[in-house]
């Protein structure tokens, strides 16, 4: 069968869609991540950040099972869909369903329906675990890439520092680190099949290890002594900034292919609203932290940050102060997403709601700013030579995770090359010459 795999979401999620569509393929299935094409059946990963991710991931659901019809197999997993009941799943066309747990066996699952030609549309299992809370790791290990050039590498589930406006610790559940043991061996395999990149994901990647009594930093050493022959690049998901600690740092500096890039979510740059937002660190302290690690990853270390606006109580001094700690810590790319009430959070009950228009329009002074911050950013490296993996159509990233275009040569995917950045594009990426 020709299955869609599509993905919604944080690394986490397509780690987690990487995984289902290796062991679909295992299975014999051809797979696609174009909603566009022609397929017989349908697996949507989910995504529950705000509101607005709710919303796409019922419009694509409802998509599938249109372009599937009654008698294609539609299955849904991920952190939509811990919180959905029967009823309304089955409304939606839904024949197998789980949320943040059990995706291990969902392939399976999906294959055993196909096989027996349960192709029914009112055909349903729920694989949903009531106690996400269960404390174990839940193995879902990568042969190979297939929806993408790198390798994601979940490596921790879970969250527990519960931010007032975020609703994932309560679908996710406690944290869970993954064995070392099994992250080395997915990596050994991973390039012994060829793999160029690696990037290691988790909900809250910077508490790897607190449970099993190890540690991110002491994961990034064991990766460094290793005699790989393929894997050149390392990356991290996403990271706390409080987690970035001294220790962290001298591994990620002492390992030799880590990538100079760090994504290191903001939200406000205003001390109250973080202190609101519960976000354990003020602005003072992430500029401080932004400061130390280009002092020991150099000054041209990429920050990439994340801005939440329109947060219960922000004012217009609060919003003016994100913007100039997004100046002053000279951050590069920066997602910017409006505030979105989440139903059973703390900043739910909060008072002093931002007007929609107001938080609208400093989504877009954010956004603008933060284009003209990864432009000046990106603009430092013209007329100089930068290392790019290929990816499709003759683009890639360099170290630094801007993405480059070969202007004048076609790019083999998954080779690596060294071109010259000759321009910047509008929107601050890279244009390159390859020279011979």
């Amino acid at each position: 069968m020709r299955i869609l795999v599509k993905v919604f979401g944080c690394r986490s999620s397509l780690c987690e869609g990487e995984y289902i569509a290796g062991e679909l393929i295992n299975f014999g299935h051809e797979i696609t991540d174009d909603v566009n094409l022609n397929y017989d059946d349908a697996v949507i990963v989910t995504c529950s950040v705000t509101s607005e991710a709710d919303k796409k991931c019922r419009q694509l659901i409802r998509r599938a099972r249109r372009s599937i019809g009654v008698n294609g197999i539609l299955a849904v997993c991920g952190c939509w869909s811990e919180n959905i009941n029967i009823e309304s799943a089955k409304d939606l066309g839904i024949n197998i369903l789980t949320g943040s747990k059990h995706k291990n066996i969902l392939p399976e699952v999906l294959n055993n329906m196909i096989l027996t030609g349960e192709r029914n549309e009112k055909n349903f299992i729920d694989l949903r675990n009531i106690n996400i809370n269960i404390g174990e790791w839940e193995e879902l290990k990568i042969l190979r890439p297939v929806m993408h050039s790198r390798a994601f590498i979940k490596i921790q589930d879970g969250c527990d520092h519960f931010c007032t406006y975020c609703v994932i610790p309560f679908l996710r559940g406690r944290p869970v680190s993954r064995p070392i043991e099994n992250i080395i061996s997915e990596l050994k395999i991973l390039d012994s099949n060829g793999t160029r990149e690696i990037i290691l994901t988790g909900i809250h990647l910077g508490i790897y290890g607190r449970e099993i009594n190890t540690s991110l930093a002491e994961l990034i050493n064991k990766i460094s002594g290793l005699k790989l022959k393929n894997i050149v690049r390392l990356r991290l998901g996403s990271l706390e900034p409080f987690c970035l600690d001294e220790k962290l740092l001298r591994a990620l500096k002492d390992c030799e292919i880590f990538c100079r890039h760090l994504h290191l979510p903001l939200q406000s740059g205003d001390d109250e609203i973080l202190k609101s937002m519960r976000r354990g660190y003020n602005a003072g302290g992430f500029c401080k932290i932004c400061e130390n690690a280009r002092k020991n990853l150099g000054d041209g270390l990429h920050i990439s940050s994340d801005i939440l606006t329109g947060f219960p109580g922000e004012t217009d001094e609060a919003f003016n102060n994100t913007l100039k700690i997004m100046r002053k810590t000279e951050l590069g790319r920066v997602h910017v997403f409006p505030y979105s009430e989440r139903a059973g959070t703390v900043a739910e009950k909060l008072k002093n709601k931002v007007d929609n228009k107001i938080k609208s329009l400093r989504t877009s002074e954010a956004i603008k700013l933060g284009g003209e911050l990864f432009k000046n950013y990106a603009e430092k490296f013209v007329n100089s030579d930068v290392e790019i993996l290929a990816e499709k159509n003759s683009c890639g990233h360099a170290k630094n995770y801007v993405e480059a275009e070969c202007v004048n040569k076609n790019l083999i995917e998954n080779n690596i090359y060294n071109l010259r950045v000759i321009n910047i594009s509008s929107d601050g990426k890279f244009k390159c010459e390859h020279r011979d």
